[in-house]
């Protein structure tokens, strides 16, 4: 958070903040309540982690620590790195699910996800080239920033690909479009933080976004726990998808 704001949008960032949490944990709640966390064990993952690091951990070191501390800035940026990789995770699971019955699409798409997770590692360590002793300040943020990018482009091929190929997956829809809410969120921040300068309108504004679209994005999923059938049957309506399975496969 940024020192300049002032008192109301202080005020107004924390409630945006702590409802995002309450949410996060009706979400875990609802998933545990209904034995759905099983078959949806990557976002009830993902969904711990950020409610244990985002919203615990990191307000326990904030408090403890002070905002300008660098016991802070190093453990705010290391778990930011954590929850880019259980992103990342939870959009290949997403992708496994869509190609439940199409084992021969997933080994395709699989591969895919290893090459671009090790594709963002190489680029974000070109820096190390550049600034081999700032292995924190500027390798770990690149990372972390190039990994939620990533994870963005990912998850609409996904969505694209749910909508293009007709897949039967109503739950799965609705949870590819909740993760998008929030990295179009943090995508956006950053666009407007390069393109303003660090301008002081800009820096609110950017502190107001994410957890709006967090908010965004629990709304949606649990929506989507609530509204969706239990047993929720993979595959596409129709055969559109089959031909080109059958392509990329060959």
């Amino acid at each position: 958070m940024v020192a300049t704001v002032l008192t109301s949008d202080k005020v107004l960032v924390y409630g945006l903040e702590y409802t995002g949490f309450a949410l996060e944990a009706l979400v875990c709640f609802l998933l545990t309540r209904q034995g759905r966390w099983r078959r949806l064990k990557g976002l009830y993952i993902y969904l711990g982690c950020l409610f244990l690091l985002d919203g615990v951990a990191r307000s326990a070191v904030l408090n403890y620590f002070g905002q300008s501390s660098v016991q802070y800035a190093y453990f705010y940026w290391l778990s930011d790195v954590v929850l880019a990789i259980c992103a990342f995770m939870l959009i290949c699971s997403f992708f496994r699910r869509a190609c439940a019955a199409e084992e021969r699409m997933w080994r395709f798409v699989r591969l895919l996800l290893v090459c671009v997770f090790v594709l963002v590692l190489g680029i974000s360590a070109l820096v190390l080239t550049r600034h081999y002793n700032q292995l924190y300040s500027t390798f770990i943020v690149e990372f972390s920033q190039n990994l939620y990018f990533s994870c963005l482009v990912l998850n609409t091929m996904l969505y694209v690909m749910i909508q293009q190929f007709a897949i039967d997956d109503d739950e799965l829809g609705l949870l590819v479009s909740g993760i998008g809410v929030q990295f179009a969120g943090e995508a956006a921040c950053l666009a407007l933080l390069h393109l303003t300068a660090g301008e002081n309108f800009a820096r609110v504004l950017a502190m107001l976004l994410p957890p709006a679209c967090t908010l965004g994005m629990l709304s949606i999923w649990i929506y989507a726990i609530v509204r969706t059938p239990q047993a929720v049957p993979t595959g596409s309506r129709g055969q559109k998808r089959t031909g080109w399975v059958q392509a990329v496969a060959d």
